[in-house]
């Protein structure tokens, strides 16, 4: 049952889907945690944590993982947990490839249509909104700490900004903030 679940749900993830895989974040957490339950706010947050370093699409990274930890935390031995991350991931990629093999030879001739053109520009800005949803849902308790005066909380604001700061003003590189970041983490989380 749980198998069908996924496939569904991954299906119209990738079907309701602009923008990429951090237009999805939003909507796989949406289904995963709140709707089905398959994992809570920390797994997920674990999870895409791992989806984002791992090479690869993030949106095909996180289906993977939650099909892998939805069909694990139903109680299914890990073979089965694996079947799951493969349904989930097939699931989300099967309509956009078909959407992508079916209209790009037709949106390459009328993409200077004012109708097109007009849709695309829509479609933009409904991107940006999803993963502005997808930045805020993880703003929880898990990944920061309890808002406060908290050590915990503390260095994660301090890394955030600061990552902030060097990536958008400094331009530096996303591999050295991370494993900057990392390091960061692991000596201030360590204490």
């Amino acid at each position: 049952m749980i198998f069908f679940q996924l496939f569904s749900t991954f299906l119209l993830i990738g079907a309701f889907t602009f923008g990429g895989g951090y237009s999805m974040v939003a909507l796989i957490q949406n289904e995963v945690v709140v709707n089905h339950g398959w994992m809570t706010a920390a797994e997920f947050t674990d999870l895409l944590a791992v989806s984002q370093m791992t090479p690869g699409p993030v949106g095909i990274n996180t289906a993977t993982y939650a099909g892998y930890t939805a069909v694990l935390n139903a109680g299914y031995p890990q073979w089965a947990a694996v079947c799951g991350s493969l349904v989930a991931s097939l699931a989300v990629i099967v309509i956009p490839v078909a959407l992508v093999l079916l209209l790009s030879r037709w949106l390459l001739m009328h993409k200077d249509h004012p109708r097109v053109a007009t849709v695309l520009r829509f479609l933009r800005l409904s991107v940006i909104g999803l993963i502005a949803a997808a930045a805020l849902g993880l703003m929880t308790t898990e990944s920061f700490g309890v808002p406060g005066f908290n050590l915990r909380f503390g260095f994660s604001l301090l890394i955030f900004v600061a990552v902030f700061f060097l990536s958008l003003w400094r331009k530096a590189s996303p591999i050295v903030l991370i494993f900057a970041s990392g390091l960061v983490g692991l000596l201030a989380y360590s204490l």
